[in-house]
């Protein structure tokens, strides 16, 4: 009894009152506390956080068949047009061989510019992109021109269905194909059913194409089928509207 006495006395003087706080109530005093600005271990952004060490507008890199013009400000003898060649390389006069794929034009007209310090001294060099492999989309199956179009402006997978011709009358409407490479030798797949997206005229769900996507039209069951259907049975078995 004297022990519970004890306690009792402790508890009424505020003893142990610091011991037995909740933890959320000590913390928020104030008192040596400093706000980071993150949410479930996401920093934010405007503090300088994670969220902006990815480059968010990454410049363009050369490619094979790319054309760059190489110009110098006091040895224009030296101007001229390189081809980027399928092992990377471009072929510079006098200097030789100089690989450029992957580069960005600053990159390239460091590199050129280090090149020819060789036998120039302090070059100035500049490096304008004539022409490259401009960004497309690849349309196949049942559409009605199969190919490879350009991507000009933000496009969806309705409008580059149009810009294909549309569907022909053996398309599966329901089930288009989306393939978009997201790393070297990684493809995804996405299965959309566009016939669900027009008919309740919502494309919320209508993805933007990026470049390089590639959109495929399967077939609809019928139309596997009709070759072996008398023709007479066909306005039996085939509806459009169900495909």
């Amino acid at each position: 009894m004297n022990i519970y006495r004890a306690i009792l006395f402790c508890l009424t003087c505020g003893l142990l009152l610091p011991e037995v706080l909740p933890a959320h109530a000590q913390a928020s005093s104030g008192a040596g506390v400093t706000s980071t600005g993150a949410v479930d271990g996401v920093k934010d952004p405007n503090n300088g956080g994670s969220a902006l060490t990815g480059a968010r507008h990454p410049l363009y890199r050369l490619r094979k068949s790319d054309v760059v013009e190489i110009r110098f400000t006091f040895s224009p003898e030296f101007d001229q047009i390189a081809n980027v060649l399928p092992d990377g390389f471009i072929a510079l006069k006098t200097i030789g061989d100089l690989y450029a794929e992957d580069l960005t034009v600053l990159e390239l007209g460091d590199s050129v510019r280090n090149a020819y310090a060789t036998i120039l001294r302090d070059p100035e060099v500049s490096v304008i992109l004539k022409d490259f492999d401009r960004p497309f989309f690849v349309a196949g199956g049942q559409v009605g021109h199969p190919g490879k179009f350009e991507l000009r402006s933000r496009t969806s997978v309705v409008e580059a269905i149009a810009i294909a011709g549309g569907f022909t009358e053996q398309s599966k409407h329901s089930q288009v194909v989306l393939f978009r490479k997201i790393a070297d030798g990684i493809v995804e797949a996405h299965v959309l059913n566009i016939k669900a997206m027009l008919s309740s005229r919502n494309l919320e769900e209508d993805f933007e194409l990026t470049p390089g996507d590639m959109l495929f039209v399967p077939q609809n069951r019928i139309s596997k089928i009709r070759k072996f259907l008398p023709v007479s049975s066909l306005s039996t078995f085939f509806t459009p509207a169900q495909f």
